[in-house]
């Protein structure tokens, strides 16, 4: 069987930037949460700001460049699994925005400012609130869940195309030219 048309480089690159960079916060986020304060708490958070918005930016990339640049044709399968397919892309893209902004948004709130890389201050996202900031706190971890399920969910379904339906679905984001 022949291979689906693939996407482009810069929206392959792009993929897997976010893919690592959400593995990486989400398990930074987990692990830290817990961690009684200590500069390596304070490292830690840090890193996971950066995490954050590097994922915003890389997001706001990778939406442009969708829009810009048409993706391959859907592979034939059944209209139900396309359907899931798009609403979980759909999802996951709405989730790539709404966990770093509620992060840099509990951030402003509770008074502590993201500096990215520790060089560029951004500005903050809302005012100063304890109460919003615990809120946000609670949201920020709920979507973060979220994400990390529809992360899960579409790895099953491109290991399903793999390996049960062999229908080289993968290779179409596939960092190896096949």
């Amino acid at each position: 069987m022949t291979s689906p048309a693939r996407y482009t480089p810069v929206a392959i690159v792009l993929h897997w930037l976010l893919a690592l960079a959400i593995v990486g916060a989400f398990c930074m986020g987990v692990y830290m949460a817990d961690l009684p304060f200590s500069p390596t708490r304070l490292k830690l958070f840090n890193w996971h700001k950066w995490a954050g918005m590097t994922i915003l930016a890389l997001s706001a990339l990778r939406l442009l460049w969708r829009l810009t640049h048409r993706p391959p044709a859907d592979a034939p399968m059944p209209a139900w699994q396309a359907g899931v397919a798009h609403v979980t892309h759909g999802l996951l893209y709405a989730a790539f925005f709404a966990v770093p902004l509620t992060g840099w948004a509990m951030s402003s709130a509770k008074g502590v400012p993201i500096v990215w890389f520790g060089v560029l201050p951004l500005p903050d996202f809302v005012p100063k609130d304890p109460d919003l900031g615990k809120l946000l706190e609670e949201v920020h971890g709920w979507l973060a869940y979220g994400l990390a399920a529809l992360v899960l969910a579409h790895v099953a379904g491109a290991l399903k195309h793999q390996l049960i339906d062999r229908d080289g679905l993968m290779a179409r984001m596939s960092l190896r030219r096949s």
